[in-house]
Order: structure tokens, then sequence, then C-alpha cells
């Protein structure tokens, strides 16, 4: 996949973070809030970019498409979809999915992943390094309609699709920089 072929970006904004304490998408990291970092990574590589944020979450100015979730607490599949379907409207086959608390993720990674899901012509392509990261992959946004279905049948984990869709897993190097999540005050660098 060249930089020619259409690539969305889906942030996932909206999260309880329980373990965080506070609203991951505005804490401050470096200047900026981490949706900021987010948004800057995905946004040299991918178009258009989409943030599914919560009812009522406060953002700062972005050069992104906002998307509110209808409902708050059902987990990262439904938002997911809602990118998804998003993305296809916009034309694009393929998004890139990824969580708001990732402030060194890459477009190299962005890359390589892309590459690989459209060489492969696999539904996702996940990076995998002991754990799949199911919210830092290339995905077809023809899966929003799968993502629909299986969120009536109450699933709502990334884990439902990925195990029901051709799914590539791309084996990266143990504690790459790029795949950290920020979860706790204490993950903060």
């Amino acid at each position: 996949m060249t930089s020619t072929v259409p690539l969305a970006a889906v942030v996932l904004a909206g999260g309880a973070s329980r373990r965080m304490g506070r609203d991951k998408a505005t804490l401050p990291y470096d200047g900026k809030t981490l949706i900021e970092h987010v948004v800057a990574a995905v946004g040299p590589r991918c178009s258009p970019v989409f943030v599914i944020a919560a009812p009522g979450q406060p953002l700062p100015p972005l050069p992104a498409e906002v998307l509110r979730d209808e409902v708050r607490g059902v987990g990262p599949l439904l938002a997911t979809g809602r990118g998804l379907r998003a993305a296809a409207e916009a034309g694009c086959e393929w998004a890139f999915v990824c969580a708001v608390d990732m402030p060194f993720l890459t477009t190299e990674l962005i890359d390589e992943l892309a590459r690989r899901a459209s060489r492969l012509g696999v539904d996702a392509v996940l990076p995998w390094d002991g754990r799949d990261h199911y919210l830092a992959g290339v995905y077809r946004t023809a899966l929003h309609e799968r993502a629909s279905e299986l969120v009536a049948a109450g699933e709502r984990s990334m884990r439902a699709l990925v195990d029901r869709v051709d799914t590539q897993r791309i084996v990266m190097s143990p504690g790459q920089r790029a795949l950290t999540n920020v979860n706790t005050p204490a993950d903060l660098p």
C-alpha cells in the first residue's frame, strides 16, 4: 500500500479511563494533550481522520472529524464500527484504528501495517508482541457491518471481531515504543 491509497484513521477517545482516573484524551503530555499527539501522528499518513468521543466529552480543537458515541460505556467495538462506517462512507477501503493513549505512535508503524494489509488481502492486520494490539491495527472499512452485527448480539470487545474475520498478526519486537499505551499515571514517561 502506498501513501496514494486512501487510509483513514479512527481514533477511539471516549473510553472510561478508569485506571487513569481521568479522561485520557485531554491528559497533558509534553505540551499537548494525548488526543493532539495521536491525531498529529496519524494525520500525515491518514485522511480523513475520525475521532470517536463520548457524549459531551470536551476535546481541544483538532484537525479531525469528531463523531460522538451514542451510548457511553459500551466498549470499543461499537466505536470502531462507527468509525469504520464513516471511513467507508468517505471512500476508504482501509482504516487505521487506534486508541487515544498512544503518545509514541509513528507513521512507520502505520505504513508497515497498511502495506501488509494491502499485500495479504486480509480483513485486519494487527501488531503482535506477545499480545494482540486490537487498537493499533489496520481494518477493512467494510467490517463496520460485522461490528454492528456483533454489537447487536451483545458483543463489546475487539476480540469478538478479529476472531471472526480473516486477521493477520505481524510480529513486532517486544517493547516497541510505538505500541505503548498509557493506562495509569505511572505509565506516563
